[in-house]
């Protein structure tokens, strides 16, 4: 793995985590950061996971990344500090792993792992996206629910027998999973924004779909294959992607290349790029209100927009009942206004005032 030639990337000063965060995610995020008491909440949660116990334990089994080791990615986690303008660093570990990972762990100071398995599929540009990803995940503080999704998927392990308490746990979980999937969306926008190369994102997830194969695929074929997938098939089909969805913490490799193409695309990374953003200073007066209307906006979209059969169905489904609510409500309006009519004329012929 070598070094590409040096080019100019934007840097954003004062960036907050609020610009890259999916609305789903950013949403939860900021209202947990308005609570009071979150930095007692993420140490009681820090001391659940045993954060240092973690540490010590890749200190002792990895190899800790700086100028002396794995240099190349040291520089790769500079230039991503630098251009996110993170107020930290956090530490890198390589393990010795052959399957592709990587992964942010720790809340009071975050750490990130990456695996072996993982550099040696990858080529320095294609670890750049990587690496701005989770200094992303770093960033916006996404160990917390991760920790909490933890602790209640063993819960919901253990009670799961229980008729009603197996069940409001496991409608827990599935939010969180739904979460922790938009927050992976999130992670790749931050990669996206350390990168500043679309070409080297959507080659991680074609080979992390595929394997180190590049010359086998065909990024245009890649793509389509997201759109076949949102738009094919019927409604049965729409319920076995669902299903297929439930138990997974990533949204799948194919899906989260074109949610990024599709990010790139819009004019929020076009402002972004220009240098008009939220700041990190501002994150303290982020409106929780703003934020699920933004949510909401963005499913509502998503809702309107999707090709998905089920989803498909559900929409005409509903606008069948609008239709049929409006073509209801205006018989009921012209049958009282005939009535009312009628009831002034026969008041009339009969000489009442």
């Amino acid at each position: 793995m070598t070094d590409s030639p040096d080019r100019t990337r934007k840097r954003f000063p004062g960036i907050s985590s609020r610009a890259w965060e999916h609305p789903a995610d950013r949403t939860a995020l900021v209202t947990l950061r308005s609570l009071s008491g979150f930095d007692t909440v993420l140490k009681t949660l820090s001391g659940l996971l045993r954060e240092r116990q973690h540490r010590l334990l890749y200190l002792a089994t990895a190899v800790r990344v700086d100028e002396r080791q794995f240099q190349s990615i040291d520089h790769l986690r500079a230039d991503c500090v630098a251009i996110l303008d993170s107020d930290s660093t956090p530490e890198f570990f390589v393990l010795q792993d052959p399957t592709p990972n990587a992964f942010t762990i720790g809340m009071d100071k975050p750490f990130v792992v990456i695996t072996t398995g993982l550099i040696d599929l990858l080529d320095y540009e294609e670890l750049r996206f990587i690496v701005g990803h989770e200094l992303g995940h770093a960033m916006s503080g996404h160990a917390v629910y991760r920790t909490i999704l933890m602790h209640l998927m063993r819960l919901a392990g253990s009670i799961g027998w229980m008729p009603v308490g197996g069940w409001a746990v496991r409608a827990i979980v599935a939010a969180l999973m739904e979460w922790n999937r938009k927050s992976e969306l999130s992670g790749d926008r931050a990669g996206m924004l350390c990168s500043q190369d679309l070409d080297a994102a959507i080659r991680v997830h074609m080979k992390l779909a595929g394997g180190p194969r590049l010359s086998a695929m065909n990024t245009v074929a890649f793509l389509d294959q997201a759109a076949e997938y949102e738009a094919s098939g019927d409604l049965r089909d729409g319920v076995l992607k669902l299903l297929n969805l439930e138990l997974q913490t990533h949204p799948f490799s194919v899906l989260r290349a074109g949610a990024l193409r599709s990010w790139v695309k819009s004019s929020e990374y076009r402002t972004i790029m220009a240098g008009d953003y939220p700041l990190r200073a501002d994150d303290k007066n982020a409106s929780i209100g703003d934020e699920i209307r933004g949510a909401a906006r963005s499913y509502k979209e998503s809702f309107d927009e999707s090709e998905d059969p089920l989803i498909r169905t559900v929409r005409d489904v509903g606008r069948d009942w609008s239709s049929a609510a409006q073509t209801v409500s205006q018989g009921l309006n012209e049958a009282v206004s005939n009535i009312t009519s009628k009831l002034a004329d026969w008041r009339v012929n009969r000489g009442d005032d």
